[in-house]
């Protein structure tokens, strides 16, 4: 596939792949926030009205 070359191993496995980002550059950004989320999944979550109080007595919100 144009634009797509994998690295492989000793063995022809493959292990990685460089993507030209001038080719599929928003399909990288698309990609690359999956595995953000999907590494942030176990995280601990914060309710928006907890983050909202949290700015307002840091000065940062009005209200």
């Amino acid at each position: 596939m144009e634009g797509i070359q994998y690295v492989t191993d000793d063995k022809g496995r493959k292990t990685a792949v460089l993507i030209d980002l001038k080719k599929f550059g928003e399909l990288w950004e698309d990609f690359y926030d999956a595995l953000i989320a999907r590494q942030r999944a176990a995280e601990p979550r914060e309710s928006l009205e907890v983050v909202r109080e949290k700015l307002r007595r840091q000065g940062k919100l009005d209200g």
